[in-house]
């Protein structure tokens, strides 16, 4: 399994993912209001792991430049036809990690990644690209499931079961405290930690970090 291999189930579902409905939408309303609060006007924001591009429709009317990114051309596609029905002059998407050199480093106001953290391959090395992406004191606002704080059966079992079948992509699983750990160690200052869910047990923290001055110490 790969970063490519990742595309391709993402690619794959892309339509189906589209059509999906939002299983907590108060919950998802209260993280775009607090996320708006935290964003200027003059802002320049980088979302990663954008999926199809429904919550940078929602926050790119806000601030002077957004772009919305993910690893999918599926996704994005889907992400650019929304676009060309509802324009925002101030979004633009592009397929791309945060690893991707298009990406200028220190330009960015802040950077948001929503259900993404835990997709991602090698966490230490991602989370101090987006330190370096930041300008000095930007955010990184990040919602993502912990799948260390939920049922064992769940990663020890039933994801590796649906990796090794095709039926999932490659998940990481930590606790928040160990996700704190690594926000912390890539150079950040945590902020808030919060809980947006309306209903059910969720164990999605909603985390804003500012980027501290020193950089993350080398792994």
């Amino acid at each position: 399994m790969s970063t490519a291999s990742d595309a391709r189930f993402w690619d794959r579902i892309s339509r189906k993912y589209a059509k999906d409905a939002i299983a907590d939408l108060g919950g998802y309303e209260r993280t775009l209001d607090r996320t708006r609060a935290l964003l200027r006007p003059a802002d320049q924001v980088l979302e990663l792991g954008c999926g199809t591009g429904s919550t940078a429709l929602r926050l790119a009317g806000d601030v002077r430049r957004y772009l919305a990114t993910d690893l999918s051309a599926g996704m994005i596609a889907i992400a650019r036809e929304k676009q060309a029905a509802s324009a925002v002059p101030a979004l633009a998407f592009q397929i791309a990690t945060a690893e991707a050199s298009t990406l200028e480093t220190g330009r960015f106001n802040a950077v948001l990644g929503f259900n993404y953290l835990h997709m991602v391959r090698g966490l230490p090395g991602t989370l101090r690209r987006i330190h370096a992406l930041l300008a000095p004191g930007g955010l990184f606002i990040s919602k993502t499931p912990c799948l260390g704080d939920m049922n064992p059966l769940l990663s020890l079992v039933l994801l590796p079961g649906m990796r090794a079948i095709g039926l999932a992509p490659y998940v990481s699983v930590f606790s928040q405290a160990e996700l704190c750990k690594l926000v912390s160690s890539a150079g950040f200052d945590i902020l808030a930690t919060e809980n947006h869910a309306t209903k059910g047990n969720d164990r999605r923290p909603c985390i804003v970090a500012r980027k501290r001055s020193e950089a993350p110490a080398a792994p």
